[in-house]
């Protein structure tokens, strides 16, 4: 079999004429992080048929193309955070976006409305998607907001290559906002927020209809319901007692929680850790912005990894969760093991998120969707010469890279004169 070799950063054109079908392929001596309990190997093949990753060794044999890694490093697609990608196009056009919901209930008039899915919305030809996809992004969690509710309601994980059926099955999860941020759509108080929660709990519960006052429709009882039955729980809070607060309540309430933020979440580590409930933050936060984040500090990540709390990163910033790596990179500068910064951006949010069957990992059986660097994938000069998703090769071209090269070849028309 005669096989056709290919240089490790491809044409654009040929990429665009592959990108819309899953090519059979090896990637051939590699310096692969598998982000996996089997660490990095070197000068390694992977192999790709039908979208998937059937093997993974040295001299793997393969029935389509070949491309030469040349000990270039080779990682899953990474984790782009919780962000509105594909549901905020410009933030101050409110027809643009799609992830808030705004009732503008007082706390005293409040209606819930956890039956809200912003995954629905969810708009695949954003911009805002190849830019986030050329740096190694290929997939992301959509967050609802709500202005008036500490319930935001649901989203899901969605892989970003362009298809409009693009959530990933299992991952739909419910947010709430807690702390101060809860208290100030819910009369101003922390225990307000408990007390109400309460209250929707016990209308999720009860037999037959609400009268006046419900904080839930018939729609949201039954939502509610199915979170109070293991379901996944992304609550954003960051003060350590009310971290705690969080993960007690929710227990008691059949719920699976996931700490958003948790700035001061290493000074409960033992208990997240004990617990089994992993906190998804940003390892660059390090000021006490407010009284709930007095104790933030840049060794948040590199804690709680000592003390056995699974972590993933998020910046919570759409138009930049493309340099998600640099969070990754930056909490390895302050003491995070460098495998557990890159499982932080990878396998462990695919954990988080249900989907750590078929993505996430390097490995066997799941879904090929890789990248190839120039270089240590945490370096800030470090780019991305070729992404895959499922299988695909993604054409590594954006708004901005268009934009850079019109005005390139003008600079270089005018300097020729």
């Amino acid at each position: 079999m005669k096989f056709l070799y290919l240089p490790a950063l491809m044409a654009g054109g040929i990429m665009a004429a592959q990108c819309a079908v899953a090519q059979d392929f090896v990637i051939r001596g590699a310096t692969v992080h598998t982000a996996s309990a089997k660490g990095t190997l070197k000068n390694i093949d992977v192999v790709v048929r039908g979208g998937i990753i059937v093997a993974i060794g040295s001299d793997a044999g393969t029935s389509g193309a070949v491309i030469d890694a040349k000990g270039k490093e080779l990682t899953p697609g990474l984790f782009g955070g919780l962000t509105d990608i594909g549901l905020e196009e410009i933030a101050a056009e409110a027809q643009t976006v799609d992830s808030t919901l705004n009732l503008k209930s007082p706390a005293w008039d409040q209606q819930w409305r956890p039956e809200l899915d912003v995954t629905v919305a969810y708009n695949p030809r954003s911009f805002v998607v190849p830019i986030t996809r050329i740096e190694g992004v290929t997939w992301t969690v959509l967050v609802p907001s709500a202005e008036d509710s500490i319930i935001g309601g649901q989203g899901s994980a969605v892989v970003l290559d362009g298809r409009y059926n693009a959530a990933l099955s299992g991952s739909r999860s419910l947010f709430i906002q807690m702390g101060a941020a809860g208290a100030k759509v819910a009369g101003g108080t922390r225990a307000a927020e408990y007390m109400l929660l309460e209250q929707a709990i016990h209308e999720a519960h009860a037999p037959g209809p609400i009268g006046q006052g419900a904080l839930l429709h018939a729609a949201g009882r039954e939502a509610l319901t199915r979170y109070l039955s293991g379901g996944r729980v992304v609550v954003q809070v960051d003060r350590a007692a009310d971290i705690l607060s969080v993960v007690t309540f929710a227990e008691r309430n059949g719920m699976k929680p996931v700490i958003l933020g948790g700035d001061e979440a290493w000074l409960v580590a033992k208990e997240l850790a004990t617990a089994n409930v992993p906190v998804i933050l940003d390892p660059l936060n390090d000021l006490p912005t407010d009284f709930d984040r007095l104790g933030a500090t840049l060794e948040n990540a590199a804690r709680l990894q000592r003390a056995g709390v699974r972590i993933a990163f998020s910046s919570g910033d759409t138009p930049q969760a493309r340099l998600i790596r640099q969070l990754a990179g930056n909490a390895v500068a302050h003491g995070l093991p460098w495998e557990s910064a890159l499982a932080a951006i990878t396998s462990t949010p695919a954990d988080i998120f249900g989907l750590g069957a078929t993505h996430g990992r390097i490995a066997v059986g799941q879904s090929a969707d890789l990248v190839l660097w120039s270089g240590d994938p945490l370096e800030v000069t470090t780019l991305a010469d070729q992404v895959w998703i499922a299988g695909r090769p993604v054409e590594m071209k954006s708004r901005q890279t268009e934009l850079r090269d019109r005005y390139v070849e003008k600079v270089k028309a005018h300097q020729a004169r």
